[in-house]
């Protein structure tokens, strides 16, 4: 099984973050997964919780996931919270496409009975809100605690370990405040964040779970791909993201070029 993981950093092979990252998905990997990382390369791949830079963002992420189809992958993970380019690269493709929040929400959901989110600065709380009820699981959110920190400054405490417990600290701070307001569940926000903590072996505060979701993610992707090969299917392709046919599909191509919808007809 060959999943692709989207990352929406610029980053190095070497960098302190890539090397934490992957570690992580192998440790979250079952024996014959293989997950490859993919950075954002045609873009700066920074401040996507802007939703200007989202958008630059996310025209790479959806021709990514009619790459990865082409190139035999069996799902297409987007690892970032705002998940720019998800309902595109589902309409746009065959395979198993999952985003970060919605399945830390899912999944959280199945955990408890409501779920607090901890952001990382102003600017996402909004954009997560808006997500949760999008998803429709507006009635399960049971708060929202914000760090005093940004996803660039988070990446500073996988090469410092002074500025690494400093974070830590500040997660669990919030996450105390979350617990004591009647959260069941802990959803940390953001893909780095998580990193961090899954690298730090934080899976629970007291007795409060935190859904570290790349684990969740990865095993998300897995069960997709599983079911697809027992049933033969798994996205709707009915409305919402099906793909255009016939002399539409065959217009598209003839101006974006023979990319557009690989495995339509």
């Amino acid at each position: 099984m060959k999943l692709w993981y989207q990352s929406m950093s610029r980053h190095d092979a070497g960098s302190p973050y890539r090397l934490a990252l992957k570690k992580v998905l192998a440790r979250a990997a079952d024996p014959g997964t293989e997950i490859e990382i993919h950075a954002i390369t045609e873009t700066a791949g920074i401040a996507d919780d802007y939703r200007v830079m989202e958008y630059l963002d996310a025209r790479q992420v959806i021709f990514n996931a009619a790459q990865a189809q082409k190139q035999g992958y069996d799902a297409f993970l987007i690892g970032n919270v705002t998940e720019g380019g998800l309902r595109e690269a589902r309409e746009m493709t065959e395979i198993p496409v999952l985003g970060l929040a919605e399945t830390c929400f899912n999944f959280a959901c199945v955990m408890g009975a409501n779920f607090a989110l901890i952001t990382v600065n102003d600017k996402f709380t909004p954009r997560l809100v808006e997500s949760v009820h999008r998803y429709g699981l507006g009635q399960r959110l049971a708060g929202i605690q914000k760090m005093r920190s940004d996803p660039q400054d988070l990446k500073r405490a996988f090469a410092e370990p002074e500025h690494r417990r400093a974070i830590l600290a500040q997660f669990a701070e919030a996450a105390h405040a979350a617990s004591a307001g009647g959260a069941e569940v802990l959803i940390p926000c953001g893909g780095v964040l998580m990193t961090l903590l899954i690298d730090e072996g934080v899976h629970q505060i007291e007795r409060t779970p935190v859904v570290n979701g790349i684990i969740e993610l990865v095993k998300f992707g897995e069960m997709a791909v599983k079911v697809r090969a027992l049933t033969g299917r798994f996205t709707s392709k009915r409305l919402n993201y099906a793909a255009p046919s016939g002399e539409t599909l065959k217009r598209i191509r003839e101006f974006y070029g023979p990319d557009m919808y690989p495995g339509a007809e």
